[in-house]
């Protein structure tokens, strides 16, 4: 029986393709191991979620949505695999972990470096948006970077994306307040692409000064004075902080509290700022993806993926019996309880946390 988060759960059945290296982390979907395709030797990042409720219509729509995006700067879904008390989410595994690890071990990077990573994901969030997803989680943590040495910039969790396609306008607050859009965090009807771009600003912000723009330095984690800063657009760049005057002038554009006049992303991708030492392979989206296609690599088709994830809702043999046993142990359900008193829903997101 798996008790809790110790997962000594079958790695997989599928003709046991995949072998496990390690695991690579956790969150509040379950588990994350690094396998090794034992057929050709490559390694793939692989999210385990449990069988039975917990599939429920994010994780449908994260697949559904993930299956679509073929671009360099996004993660690539692979294909999903049920294993007896697991949906396996096989994934595209980024060796050169977390951004966001990477600002903290420099304190914060150069404005050309910022730069690099930006423009980076600047093309994977309006690639995203051209294939109608908004992410609507973007924070440095869903940002990760390959082995290379000058490191490609990959978007990975599509937790709590949306696509306009299928579904309705987004309404629900997602995400860490420190990356919310004012317009996102008043519960009012707003549009995804225009608050993924707010959060490309707290990303640059980040990556420039090495702290977050609407955190008080004093109470970094009193959430209620960072909404208070977000909705009234309060930050400032420290004076230690050397910045050109085009960069400065990005950032006001995007730190606009009316998202109407907020710059968008093909304004940004137009800023002189952003233009500068703009690589070849950025420029147009178009040859982007068509580089990208990999033929030898057929796509799991949608109906397999539809018939999986139905399977998927059913839950494992047993699973009752590990539910009566984890009741006993689940300290997420007293930690809900001390934050229900908070007036907005913050929620968490459904990230690989890594533990590198």
């Amino acid at each position: 029986l798996t008790v809790g988060p110790g997962m000594d759960m079958p790695i997989m059945h599928d003709g046991d393709r995949y072998e496990l290296v390690k695991d690579i982390g956790s969150g509040n979907f379950g588990v994350a191991r690094l396998m090794r395709n034992r057929a050709d030797g490559q390694l793939v990042a692989v999210k385990y979620i449990e069988r039975g409720e917990k599939i429920d219509e994010n994780v449908q729509r994260e697949i559904i949505n993930h299956r679509s995006l073929r671009h360099p700067n996004i993660i690539r879904f692979k294909e999903v695999i049920l294993t007896p008390t697991h949906l396996a989410i096989v994934m595209e595994y980024a060796s050169g972990g977390e951004l966001f690890e990477r600002i903290c071990n420099a304190g914060r990077f150069s404005e050309d470096e910022a730069r690099f990573f930006f423009q980076q994901l600047l093309s994977g969030v309006s690639y995203c948006h051209s294939m109608q997803v908004c992410h609507r989680d973007l924070k440095l943590e869903n940002t990760l970077l390959d082995g290379s040495t000058a490191p490609r910039l990959k978007i990975c969790d599509f937790g709590y994306s949306k696509s306009s396609v299928l579904h309705s306008q987004p309404k629900s607050t997602v995400g860490t307040p420190a990356y919310i859009a004012p317009e996102v965090l008043l519960k009012k009807e707003y549009d995804g692409k225009i608050a993924d771009v707010w959060s490309c600003g707290v990303t640059l912000y980040v990556m420039l000064v090495g702290a977050y723009p609407f955190e008080d330095p004093d109470e970094p984690k009193n959430f209620r004075k960072t909404i208070q800063r977000i909705l009234s657009v309060q930050y400032s760049i420290p004076d230690y902080v050397h910045i050109s005057s085009e960069c400065r002038d990005l950032i006001a554009k995007i730190f606009v509290g009316n998202p109407a006049t907020r710059i968008t992303i093909p304004e940004i991708r137009n800023h002189p700022w952003f233009l500068k030492n703009l690589p070849a392979d950025l420029v147009d989206d178009s040859t982007m993806s068509s580089q990208y296609e990999e033929p030898e690599q057929p796509m799991q088709s949608m109906d397999e993926i539809m018939q999986i994830l139905a399977e998927a809702t059913i839950p494992a043999a047993g699973s009752r019996i590990n539910q009566f046993l984890n009741d006993g142990l689940d300290l997420d359900d007293d930690m809900d309880d001390l934050d229900s008193d908070a007036d907005l829903d913050v929620e968490s997101s459904g990230e690989i946390v890594y533990a590198m």
